[in-house]
């Protein structure tokens, strides 16, 4: 398979279009929007401030063990 080359994201031609009304079309649409079920963003709002970067090397790592620990869902395949 040959690697084509593109200046820039709009010379990139879009995917060919998909057929109205296909049932195909509902399953694909129900595999991608349960994707986000797997891996959800679990943010606290607001900005977090450090007094040193020493705190805010320690908090990276905290957050990072935690990240590791959480267990996510096998990924479905799609066909």
């Amino acid at each position: 398979m040959s690697v084509r080359k593109y200046r820039s994201a709009a010379e990139v031609p879009a995917p060919p279009p998909l057929t109205p009304l296909d049932p195909e079309n509902l399953r694909m649409a129900c595999e991608l929007s349960s994707l986000e079920l797997l891996r959800p963003i679990h943010r606290t709002p607001g900005v977090v401030k450090f007094r040193s970067v020493d705190e805010m090397s320690r908090a990276q790592e905290r957050w990072e063990a935690e990240a590791a620990t959480e267990s996510a869902p096998s990924t479905p395949r799609l066909r």
